[in-house]
């Protein structure tokens, strides 16, 4: 993975690309984001007319209609500005995938190029650019575990950034199981493809995320969440899921998972 430079200062506009998954399931992950940025002063611009960064059609080996979902979305960030995505699976395929997906077209492999430099995953904006300090003051312990999608992992590098901000919010106590760095099994469309292999590894994850005694998950991307919390819920096993985004926003400002806010 190359080596990534980051601005001198925060920027004052970004685009935040809400991902699909997102927008069909977890629509207040996407509104915590927006939250998270506007916190540190940063105005968000949420282009209309997003959909898909192409990567299920791209995973599939369907090269050509992922670059037909590609050039669609690519329009829509004219401005110089960061494009922020609360997914590093997404963020993974729109800064490194997109570039590849155009290299037979000049003006779009370049414009490609350019957007893709521009492109962060959210806990990396964060932590990297916008360099967020959360309040110290004392509230509720909670125990939890990170889980970090392999896109995110492999590609965008986004586990340090989310253990850095986990482990500085007072009060919460981030768990390592053995099974971390393993994929849920969901992987887009293998979970469809081989539903018995992927169950059997979403079972893993679960079993070990609970062996910690921790119980929630947090992670930085949806379509992980909601296979691992659909099977925790399957199995009656005692575990909660929640995108980073909201536990972030939740625990900045001290407010419980239930709702209520701590004294």
């Amino acid at each position: 993975m190359q080596v990534r430079h980051y601005p001198a200062s925060p920027p004052s506009d970004v685009y935040l690309f809400g991902t699909c998954v997102i927008d069909l399931f977890m629509p207040q992950a996407g509104l915590d984001a927006v939250r998270l940025l506007e916190r540190e002063g940063v105005t968000v611009h949420y282009p209309r007319g997003q959909s898909c960064c192409g990567q299920p059609a791209y995973s599939s080996g369907n090269p050509e209609q992922s670059r037909e979902v590609a050039r669609s979305q690519m329009a829509l960030f004219p401005r110089d500005w960061p494009v922020i995505v609360p997914s590093g699976s997404c963020a993974g395929m729109m800064r490194h995938h997109w570039p590849e997906l155009f290299k037979g077209d000049a003006a779009l492999s370049q414009q490609a190029r350019e957007l893709s430099e521009r492109v962060y995953e959210l806990s990396e904006f964060l932590l990297k650019v916008l360099q967020v300090r959360y309040p110290q003051q004392p509230q509720a312990d909670e125990d939890v575990v990170l889980h970090t999608s392999c896109g995110a992992r492999r590609e965008m590098g986004t586990r340090v950034h989310g253990v850095a901000l986990l482990d500085e919010l007072p009060g919460v106590q981030r768990r390592e199981h053995v099974r971390e760095s393993e994929c849920c099994g969901f992987g887009g469309t293998f979970c469809l493809k081989h539903p018995d292999i992927s169950g059997a590894m979403v079972s893993d994850k679960v079993a070990s995320a609970c062996a910690t005694g921790a119980r929630r998950v947090v992670s930085a991307d949806c379509a992980c969440l909601l296979n691992i919390g659909h099977a925790a819920r399957a199995q009656g096993a005692p575990l909660q899921v929640e995108h980073m985004a909201s536990f972030l926003w939740r625990r900045a400002n001290g407010v419980a998972a239930g709702g209520e806010v701590q004294p």
